[in-house]
């Protein structure tokens, strides 16, 4: 179970809870394929925030209200109760509209100025791994007023300083990972600052682990996670199902 002493923060609800952070009160929010967590994070907010937002899913739920907890992105429970179900030129059109106010979207890699890469590590010739393509990305990234994205690792491999493939680029603001959340103004060469930091870890580790060189004067340790966002998460993954794939 999460307690309230921030030094206990576990890689999983350090992520969700940082991912639904992000989200704002009045927005349209998006959360894609293979996107787990920060479906988790548009539930905890609907849930623990005194905010109202609409949430999208990809799997074409428009407000939905599950009554068992989804086990991915895919899964049916994550459209239970829509009013509307969305096909997927829908989000796609919406998003090129300027409809879509924050979208999550995975990554491979990410470089300092919020590019990524989900097409190939290696050579696109001769890949070590090919993987499985931007699907929406290059539309979303550049459209979407904010995209945030998250790795469920820390490591110079994924946070680079040079993309082995450009799939995407536009208008990332955040990057939440179990260490730390980034941030970056939304303009042309921004790069990535510290925004927070796990207090389990310290800047120097961080740096160590991250392949770009990256701002950290005004870093300062994460808030601690409130009441009811344990609560919230604890209910989310009352099987600890979705934790122990995280955790390890």
């Amino acid at each position: 179970h999460l307690i309230h002493n921030t030094m206990n923060w576990t890689p999983f609800s350090f992520i969700v809870v940082n991912l639904a952070r992000q989200i704002r009160a009045g927005e349209i929010t998006f959360s894609g394929v293979n996107s787990t967590l920060p479906m988790l994070a548009c539930l905890l907010a609907k849930r623990a925030y005194d905010f109202d937002f609409t949430y999208i899913n990809v799997a074409g739920g428009v407000e939905p209200q599950p009554v068992t907890i989804p086990l991915s992105s895919s899964d049916p429970a994550i459209v239970h109760g829509s009013p509307a179900i969305f096909a997927n030129q829908d989000f796609y059109d919406l998003c090129a509209r300027g409809g879509l106010d924050l979208v999550f979207l995975g990554c491979a890699q990410i470089d300092a100025v919020g590019r990524t890469n989900v097409s190939v590590i290696g050579s696109w010739e001769n890949p070590t791994v090919r993987l499985p393509g931007g699907g929406g990305a290059a539309v979303m990234l550049p459209t979407a007023k904010r995209v945030v994205t998250w790795r469920t690792d820390h490591t110079a491999r994924a946070l680079v300083d040079k993309l082995d493939f450009v799939t995407a680029a536009g208008n990332m603001s955040a990057l939440v990972t179990p260490l730390a959340v980034y941030t970056r103004e939304l303009k042309p060469g921004a790069r990535f600052r510290l925004e927070a930091y796990n207090p389990a870890t310290t800047i120097t580790h961080i740096a160590a682990h991250t392949g770009f060189q990256f701002d950290a004067a005004h870093a300062q340790p994460v808030a601690p996670i409130t009441p009811d966002e344990q609560r919230v998460l604890v209910d989310l993954d009352a099987e600890q199902k979705f934790s122990a794939a995280i955790n390890g």
